[in-house]
């Protein structure tokens, strides 16, 4: 559909909710997890894709759909998909162990930001009302989480890898939710994984990180991350691109922060700053304001 008609405020519902929900506490998990792990960072997402890929392709094969000659085209722009996916990992990973867990993960939440002015520029419909919505509901990530630019060289850079994360995590959505107008969920993450997956096993050659040989505590890190970030929260991401808005689905990320930093604070010790409470309370507003004021607009 147009992005010229389709509305990019549109509330999710029936099963779409609970699978934004899961997708919630399982993205959620998944900063605590990596700043815990020592792998490599281009290890961890080779395996944490190659897995992902792994559980979705025996559905992916029995609908046939890699083997149809018509979706060739489609295919392929998974694959560029996986590599844009690759990229933002790369930058995700780096930034939870340049940065604090809360401050990176609250920079990555900038992609609806993205998502929401690449569709504008597209012609799709968001009032400004909306815009003013999404942007209150990012200032409150500030409060959660108490994010300072630091003067430290280390942590600005793992803002700045925060910042770039968001914007790759968006053309990732806009990508997926145009390929899977045509293409099962199934097909799709299995060709998109599998392409992260090589991409990263690239960048694990090239700069000689090991893929194995690692403690076993680091085995059940890797286990935690494909359970809960992969599959519960791309997956189930990418399920409701079929019916969601990737603008809206990059909004829902928001929720991402304020778990992994209670995680972050009673696993990591990572202390919450004081505007937790009225952050979340912000965060709720701003979100509630984007996806309905299109509604009350156009009654």
């Amino acid at each position: 559909m147009s992005t010229r008609t389709h509305d990019h405020t549109a509330l999710p519902q029936g099963r779409d909710i609970p699978f934004l929900v899961a997708g919630i506490f399982g993205i959620g998990s998944s900063g605590p997890l990596i700043a815990k792990s020592s792998m490599p960072i281009s290890s961890l997402i080779f395996w944490r894709n190659l897995g992902g890929a792994l559980i979705m392709a025996p559905f992916a094969i029995k609908s046939g759909e890699l083997t149809a000659p018509k979706n060739r085209r489609l295919i392929g722009i998974s694959a560029i998909a996986g590599v844009f996916l690759a990229a933002h990992f790369l930058t995700f990973f780096a930034a939870m162990r340049f940065t604090s867990v809360a401050a990176g993960t609250a920079l990555a939440a900038l992609q609806p930001i993205f998502a929401a002015l690449y569709m504008k520029i597209r012609g799709a419909r968001i009032s400004t009302q909306s815009l003013g919505g999404m942007m209150l509901a990012f200032a409150s990530l500030f409060l959660i989480t108490g994010v300072d630019f630091t003067v430290s060289t280390r942590a600005f850079v793992g803002d700045l890898l925060g910042i770039l994360c968001g914007a790759l995590a968006a053309a990732y959505l806009i990508i997926g939710s145009g390929v899977q107008k045509s293409l099962s969920t199934s097909s799709y993450t299995t060709i998109c994984f599998t392409s992260c997956a090589i991409t990263t096993l690239l960048g694990s050659w090239i700069t000689h990180s090991p893929l194995l040989h690692f403690p076993a505590i680091q085995w059940i890190y890797l286990l935690g991350l494909i359970v809960g970030a992969q599959f519960l929260g791309h997956t189930l991401f990418n399920m409701t691109l079929k019916r969601v808005s990737p603008v809206v689905v990059s909004l829902i990320v928001f929720f991402e922060v304020p778990v992994a930093a209670i995680i972050a604070w009673f696993w990591l010790h990572q202390r919450p700053s004081a505007g937790t409470i009225p952050g979340i309370i912000g965060l709720l507003v701003g979100c509630a304001i984007f996806v309905l004021r299109n509604k009350v607009e156009g009654d």
